[in-house]
């Protein structure tokens, strides 16, 4: 039996997987987890179809000719080092882009040792998805404590109300709030006597489990914040406490909920202004936490959103307090290990050629990847390196970045699939499987609503013409000679080591530097935690619960926290012209389901059985206007495409707003992905609009997007 970690969502359950050889008998949940106490959701299962999918590519692909042939790692090799090479020389290090999918949070290898490549090819054009999913999040953490990974999270355990906007964490056992089993942790909460109230313009899994559900217009949870704030101060319910004494702003945030009175935004909301000051009065003095999450990141206020949420939190003395919002103390310090491996914290340093859209942490948003790619001039992008990403399926206007990849001069792929995006590289260098690799959660443990550790050695040994992505990264990186990483002394120690020394190093031995010079490590004659330490308690070792950690963890100049930043109140006018804004006959928003994590699951079986999930969900109401019965077969149309799918009458969404999920659309020739080109679907991706963001952060506005339905005539 090897005990091991779920990779495939942020739950991080532990499994125990029993093999016969080199095939996975069963995977269960591993009840000696002390931190998922044997659950497991449907994907886990899925780790061993990943494992034994056939479609999963063993060896480099390099494609000539329009055909793909199998190479030899040396050739594939050499090939993408002379092309980068090329480029870098010819068009300046800006005209190589980098693309990151969401899988590198979940991988050891790619989040250290990756980053050798992915981060020091000296180019601008860095992205990833976290322009598509949290930098709002990320922005306002930035802004108001000094680190832009210092995101707290809800101290779900302990707390007596959970308010939860724009999030479905019984779908999606947390994010940015990692937290298995949080059926149990609702039941719990519950059960001593708490409530769980869910604002959001779906009666989704977790709303139709709550106490009370609100419907709200797609894109207005800042007004509703904003709105409860102002509750709270006009009648004098604010109580920041400890925190209080160390933070700034506090009148202006006061004086910026003067003019938004639940009356003044119900209309634009929906939420009705008695239901909504009820909430802010239960709230304030309740033992609570207040959590938003996708639905409030992707959208046109997405950072005033993440501000507000932030501030309701500390003005009700939620902030840093058990129960409330926390921050954790991970074993590895993520935001430390971050600056080691080059990811240098700034923002709008610089901005994006084309629309002039700002940097976070050496980032643009991915909004701009097509448009880089298409606009002639100096900085184009003319090579793209893609790692764990499908930005076709994933990225908003997908349909325009699968036209302009074609004209790139060249670009690598590091993926174990032939998909909707790589199959427009020129070399693809497949990585091992997650059951062939080891594990530790250095992004995720950062966020867990209790501080654990866990390392999961490899269920399976790679085979010796297999490679991990860390490997892949590590040999392109010593070929093309770029810059070593701040790595402080273990730096030092690297930038004399050779290929091979630090290839026997790996993210093993950067993860016992920092397991031992972290909160819980082994120094100063002390035991403690180590990787052997880890490797003797196979299961995972629990850390206890979440603790005050503040003011010594800001990272603010001054170590104080900013209630107000300036960013944040300049936009304060953008969000009251809003509230005179009279809202799109029909809006879209997005959804997830438990079986499924974005694009990367749709090739295993168990997970895409049963009825189809590609489908539009639509309030009866806004049905029969347009004539559409259940099951009929609808045109979805926005400002940027059209696509076609089966339509679902439901309840339990707002008049107004329709829910397509993302990650499907894997209709398109030249793939290899025979399981999902049965279930293909269509991409929302394919109307949705690059040119929506919001303009604070730059994330992708996916939520309240206008559009028009109709039923297709057979």
């Amino acid at each position: 039996m090897h005990f091991s970690t779920c990779t495939l969502c942020e739950a991080a359950c532990g499994v125990a997987v029993e093999v016969d050889g080199n095939r996975v008998v069963s995977i269960r949940g591993d009840g000696d987890d002390p931190f998922s106490q044997g659950y497991i959701c449907p994907k886990a299962a899925a780790l061993a179809d990943l494992h034994d999918d056939p479609d999963r590519l063993r060896r480099p692909l390099i494609r000539v000719d329009g055909s793909w042939r199998e190479s030899s790692w040396d050739d594939a090799f050499d090939r993408v080092v002379h092309q980068i090479d090329r480029i870098r020389k010819v068009h300046g290090p800006d005209a190589v882009a980098v693309y990151q999918g969401n899988p590198t949070a979940h991988n050891l290898g790619l989040i250290t040792f990756g980053q050798l490549l992915l981060r020091n090819l000296g180019t601008k054009n860095l992205y990833s998805a976290s322009s598509v999913d949290q930098l709002p999040h990320m922005v306002a953490a930035h802004h108001m404590f000094g680190d832009g990974l210092l995101m707290p999270i809800p101290d779900l355990d302990r707390t007596d109300f959970f308010l939860c906007i724009g999030a479905n964490p019984l779908v999606s056992n947390g994010s940015i709030m990692t937290a298995p089993n949080m059926r149990k942790r609702l039941h719990d909460l519950r059960a001593r006597g708490g409530r769980v109230v869910v604002v959001d313009p779906r009666r989704s899994e977790t709303a139709a489990a709550a106490d009370q559900h609100l419907f709200v217009r797609p894109g207005t949870d800042a007004l509703l914040l904003l709105s409860m704030i102002h509750v709270i101060f006009t009648e004098h319910l604010e109580r920041p406490g400890r925190v209080g004494s160390f933070t700034a702003g506090v009148d202006a945030l006061r004086k910026a909920a003067v003019e938004f009175a639940p009356e003044a935004t119900a209309p634009a909301t929906g939420v009705p202004a008695r239901e909504l000051r009820e909430l802010a009065r239960a709230f304030a003095a309740a033992h609570g936490v207040a959590y938003g999450r996708i639905g409030i990141c992707t959208q046109e206020f997405g950072a005033a959103a993440s501000w507000l949420l932030y501030a309701l939190n500390l003005v009700c003395g939620r902030l840093d307090e058990p129960g409330g919002m926390m921050f954790t103390t991970p074993a590895v310090d993520l935001e430390m290990l971050a600056k080691r491996v080059g990811l240098a914290v700034g923002f709008d340093r610089w901005r994006s050629r084309v629309r002039g859209l700002k940097e976070y942490g050496g980032e643009l948003p991915v909004a701009a990847l097509a448009e880089e790619i298409e606009t002639p001039g100096r900085g184009q992008v003319r090579a793209l390196v893609v790692s764990a990403g499908n930005p076709v399926l994933s990225t908003p206007s997908g349909n325009r970045l699968d036209r302009a990849l074609p004209g790139l001069e060249f670009m690598v792929a590091i993926d174990p699939y032939l998909n909707e995006t790589t199959r427009h590289a020129h070399v693809i260098l497949p990585p091992t499987s997650p059951l062939e690799r080891s594990h530790y959660d250095v992004a995720l443990n950062s966020y867990a609503v209790r501080n654990v550790a866990k390392f999961s050695s490899p269920v399976f040994e790679r085979g010796p013409d297999q490679r991990h992505d860390w490997e892949i990264c590590l040999e392109l990186w010593t070929r093309l000679g770029l810059p070593g990483l701040p790595l402080g002394p273990l730096g030092k120690l690297a930038g004399g080591l050779t290929k091979r020394a630090l290839r026997r190093l790996g993210p093993e031995g950067l993860l016992d530097a920092a397991l031992r010079l972290g909160p819980y490590g082994v120094r100063r004659g002390r035991s403690g935690l180590s990787l052997r330490t880890l490797r003797e308690n196979p299961h995972g070792v629990d850390l206890g619960p979440l603790m005050p950690r503040l003011p010594e963890r800001l990272r603010s100049n001054d170590r104080r926290i900013q209630i107000a930043p300036p960013l944040f109140l300049e936009d304060v006018a953008r969000l009251r012209a809003r509230t005179s804004v009279s809202s799109p006959e029909l809006v879209l928003i997005g959804r997830r389901h438990l079986h499924s994590n974005n694009s990367w699951c749709h090739n295993a079986g168990r997970l895409v059985k049963g009825k189809p999930r590609c489908v539009l969900l639509m309030n009866r109401r806004d049905a029969d206007i347009r004539s559409i019965a259940n099951g009929d077969r609808v045109s979805l149309v926005s400002r940027t495409g059209r696509i076609e799918v089966p339509a679902e009458i439901t309840e339990d969404i707002m008049p107004g707003v329709v829910s397509l999920p993302h990650g499907w659309g894997h209709d398109r020739a030249g793939t290899r992905l025979r399981v999902a080109e049965r279930t293909a679907g269509a991409s929302v991706n394919d109307i949705t609009d690059g040119e929506a963001i919001d303009p604070v952060s730059g994330n992708a506005a996916f939520s309240g997007l206008p559009v028009q339905v109709e039923r297709v005539d057979c």
